[in-house]
């Protein structure tokens, strides 16, 4: 039965709790044949990135928890040159703390430079490489209930954790997706609700030197024809959010008793804050 990983980052708040987790589960503890001690500094087998999209003031930020990706076809597993690192039936991918041996002699540790997620660490002391084991002494123990330990400790439910077999799990992987899927690692950590780029902006009137509030903003999608419509709140500013990422967008803003104003295209390959964008009035006929 394969064990799966499955993060809602729309759900993550970015509380460290799963990071803290797992240094108070591996720091200082040694669950051979799993894994020896993680080192108390510099060794994150969960780290949690934070995103800070946009500038100022249309910012938004991101969290997005990253542990080892268990893939079905790891790098890691190819590159090590004494075959410590193993693909288990349910998935977990370890290494075996015992036949690692540093990649002693050679120029680098293959099993870190071959990771396309940065997922594994090298423990000077013990001269071994080191990573996530989604906590597989515990999955193991028959007295144990609860999964890894940043699954058991997620307030917000953000991890969830199960065999891709189990009926919600697998309508969860349905709307899920995977990083770096390019790669063709196939991981076995998926992710829902990864950020979409968004294109924001402020609408004002400068003769008044006020925002304007209920003016139309039309964003064309000019790779497939499909127009998104939204209005400028009190504040005067405006929001399209969960676009596609590398596609181009005309824009234009429109209000009663103003002239329309085309804005330009705008692509999104990082999210965009248009800045303020000033409209004229109309003239009155005489």
């Amino acid at each position: 039965m394969g064990k799966v990983i499955i993060i809602d980052v729309g759900k993550c708040v970015g509380c460290d709790s799963c990071v803290i987790a797992c240094k108070d589960e591996f720091v200082g503890n040694d669950w051979s044949p799993y894994s020896k001690p993680q080192p108390e500094y510099g060794h994150f087998w969960m780290r949690l990135d934070k995103v800070e999209r946009g500038s100022t003031p249309k910012v938004k930020v991101t969290y997005i928890p990253r542990p080892c990706m268990h893939c079905d076809s790891p790098p890691c597993v190819r590159a090590c040159p004494v075959k410590a690192i193993k693909k288990r039936d349910d998935g977990i991918v370890l290494i075996d703390p015992v036949k690692c041996n540093g990649c002693e002699g050679l120029p680098s540790k293959l099993c870190m430079d071959a990771c396309p997620y940065e997922a594994i660490f090298f423990n000077e002391d013990l001269r071994i490489a080191q990573k996530c084991t989604m906590c597989a002494h515990l999955l193991d123990d028959p007295q144990w209930k609860y999964g890894p330990r940043c699954y058991d400790v997620c307030p917000t439910g953000a991890i969830i954790y199960g065999d891709e077999n189990d009926p919600k799990i697998k309508e969860l992987l349905a709307k899920a997706e995977v990083l770096k899927p390019e790669l063709n690692t196939k991981p076995r950590v998926y992710y829902v609700n990864l950020p979409r780029p968004f294109i924001a902006g402020c609408v004002v009137d400068p003769e008044e030197k006020e925002v304007i509030i209920g003016a139309k903003v039309t964003a064309l999608e000019l790779n497939t024809g499909q127009v998104y419509e939204v209005f400028t709140d009190e504040f005067g500013d405006f929001w399209f959010t969960n676009l596609k990422w590398n596609h181009a967008y005309l824009l234009k803003v429109e209000k009663e008793g103003y002239k329309e104003k085309v804005l330009g295209v705008y692509k999104t390959d990082k999210d965009i804050n248009v800045g303020d964008i000033f409209l004229e009035k109309q003239k009155k006929q005489s």
